[in-house]
């Protein structure tokens, strides 16, 4: 049996990488000529070999996105290609049982699965953030829309509202905005600052003016402005909470994800749609598994000469189908607030019904 699953996992993870390959090469493609309008232009101007960097370092985020698709392409290749020469039928009387060949894939799977999660949490996130800097190089910053990141913090008896529009590439904050708001939420102060910097606990913000709106028992009210050059606000947001903010939720890893959620939760601000992300980082691996049980069927199919290239045709459309799905469901289940593990785990389910239903049907009754 060890010589059986070496040849099987042999040609499915050299079949996988091909496909792998491919993929990331036509994206890589299309990522430069994206790029290309962008050349000579920013404050430094951005030449071929930075954009061809930036690309690259895009590279880890579309094999995290490709990964499971690439699974059932090489896996159906494979399992249609032994099927097609008799290789698997010999395989079959030499021991090896639907049972035995499930178990088998689903190891594999396991191994494809801990890859994707490896390269979704922890590769692909230092890569895009490392992309992101080479171009606030070139733009002069890292932002997000046309107002920035918005962030709420609650202390003892005040809340705040918090607007950075942007992250230099050096780590300091442009353009801070504060919004200070009492007990029965009207407005106490506001707090701008062209630069700001974190410290310990603290934020430093450098040629502060700072509004404040004072409104005495039984006198006028008035607006009293001060300016400061250098002021130290006491805040728990992070470098890291800043930067998740001006990130896109699908960029960033599965820990950073829990930690902002649990900020947004404190602070009684919504997080749909970092819980669905979230509960897509951990189903999304999962799904290789899914994969390879929905490409086992197809060993047991009787194939023509040529007949295999519709087959696996037919796995790049249900790969891509199961993306799209993934994405939909996303988006309908923030617009329609359904449970966050919900929205994203039901792609998974659907296809693991499919994969399993195949398997029954194809595999064990036929």
């Amino acid at each position: 049996m060890k010589t059986l699953r070496r040849l099987l996992y042999v040609e499915v993870i050299y079949a996988v990488a091909f496909v792998s390959l491919g993929f990331l090469a036509l994206f890589f493609f299309f990522d430069v000529v994206e790029e290309l309008p962008n050349l000579g232009k920013g404050i430094q101007p951005y030449r071929l070999t930075q954009a061809l960097l930036v690309v690259g370092l895009r590279l880890p985020s579309h094999l995290y996105e490709l990964l499971p698709i690439a699974v059932l392409i090489g896996t159906i290749f494979v399992m249609a290609r032994l099927a097609q020469s008799s290789e698997y039928t010999i395989l079959r009387t030499s021991g090896l049982g639907p049972w035995r060949a499930l178990r088998a894939l689903l190891v594999l799977g396991l191994g494809f699965a801990i890859l994707t999660f490896a390269t979704g949490d922890y590769l692909a996130p230092l890569t895009d953030r490392t992309a992101q800097l080479l171009k606030a190089r070139m733009d002069g910053g890292v932002s997000v829309g046309t107002t920035g990141a918005w962030l709420k913090e609650r202390q003892r008896y005040l809340s705040y509202n918090v607007n950075v529009f942007a992250l230099t590439p050096d780590g300091h904050m442009q353009n801070v905005r504060i919004f200070e708001a009492d007990s029965r939420g009207f407005l106490v102060s506001l707090t701008q600052s062209p630069r700001g910097s974190f410290a310990e606990g603290a934020w430093v913000l450098e040629n502060v003016v700072r509004t404040e709106f004072i409104s005495p028992d039984g006198k006028q009210p008035r607006v009293e402005r001060t300016t400061l050059p250098v002021l130290r606000w006491p805040t728990e947001i992070t470098q890291e909470m800043v930067s998740v903010a001006l990130l896109k939720p699908d960029r960033m890893s599965t820990i950073a994800l829990f930690q902002y959620i649990r900020h947004l939760e404190a602070n009684s601000q919504t997080s749909q749609r970092y819980e669905i992300e979230f509960w897509r980082k951990v189903f999304y691996p999962l799904s290789c598994l899914v994969m390879v049980v929905l490409a086992l069927p197809f060993a047991y199919l009787h194939f023509r000469t040529g007949g295999i290239t519709s087959y696996v045709f037919g796995g790049v459309l249900i790969g891509i189908s199961f993306f799209l799905l993934n994405n939909v469901f996303g988006y309908i289940g923030n617009l329609q607030n359904w449970l966050p593990w919900v929205a994203a785990g039901a792609p998974g389910f659907l296809y693991t019904l499919l994969s399993l239903g195949a398997f029954g049907w194809l595999v064990l009754r036929r």
